[in-house]
């Protein structure tokens, strides 16, 4: 855990070097906010591996839960429109993400995605109830989610559409849910490992206490959005 706070604290660190750099505005935080679709292009003309990618756009058979676009999460209520059907990440992410599907699909399975792309007034809005960096992402330093190079997931079995039971479900903030945990039965520690083993392979890197938590490393690279899914759908075609 120490190792996972010094690594947040240099990403912060080189996020605020990075923003004077490129002369960009920063919020109240010291942290550079993309707002809107003109700030977006500008970093992506500047950098073509920044795009956004809808992911269904680049893996067809790719599931979607979008548990917060519903009230089925942790918060009770619906942090996305309740319309929102699309979801999100960095082309590199994305790639990735392809492969970790295609392996998967040899071996019968697939990902199920819960949330990847999240706009960071709505990290802002799970500090106030969860100010524990454990679970949630402090706004001082904005999240992978923010970044668009993490995201949360699960396996299904292709053929009968079931989930891999992984122990606890999504967003479950206990102990058990951790990477660490092992007093748990055999299948389900072997689900866990072939989806860490699978995301690792691909370039993905476990967070340690969400089983379903991954994102690329170098999170500096990327900055912070905080755009709509209505205007990031129009960026990403």
């Amino acid at each position: 855990m120490q190792a996972y706070k010094f690594f947040i604290s240099l990403v912060l660190i080189l996020d605020i070097y990075y923003c004077a750099a490129q002369n960009l505005p920063v919020n109240e935080y010291g942290l550079t906010v993309l707002l809107d679709k003109h700030e977006f292009l500008e970093t992506t003309r500047k950098d073509s591996i920044k795009q956004m990618v809808e992911l269904k756009k680049l893996i067809p058979n790719i599931r979607y839960e979008l548990r917060y676009a519903t009230k089925n999460n942790f918060m009770k209520r619906k942090m996305y429109p309740g319309n929102t059907a699309n979801t999100f990440l960095r082309l590199p992410a994305a790639r990735s993400l392809k492969a970790v599907q295609e392996e998967l699909n040899a071996k019968g399975l697939g990902l199920k995605v819960w949330d990847a792309y999240r706009p960071y007034s709505v990290t802002e809005q799970f500090w106030k109830l969860v100010k524990d960096e454990r679970y949630v992402a402090d706004p001082r330093k904005g999240s992978g989610h923010n970044r668009g190079i993490a995201i949360d997931l699960t396996i299904f079995n292709l053929q009968t559409g079931t989930e891999l039971d992984m122990g606890t479900g999504f967003d479950n903030f206990s102990d058990s849910a951790h990477h660490n945990f092992n007093h748990l039965p055999a299948e389900v520690l072997h689900n866990r490992q072939l989806l860490k083993a699978t995301m690792e392979k691909n370039g993905f890197i476990p967070f340690d206490n969400e089983w379903w938590h991954y994102s690329l490393p170098n999170p500096s690279v990327y900055e912070i959005m905080d755009i709509p899914f209505k205007v990031m759908k129009k960026l990403s075609e």
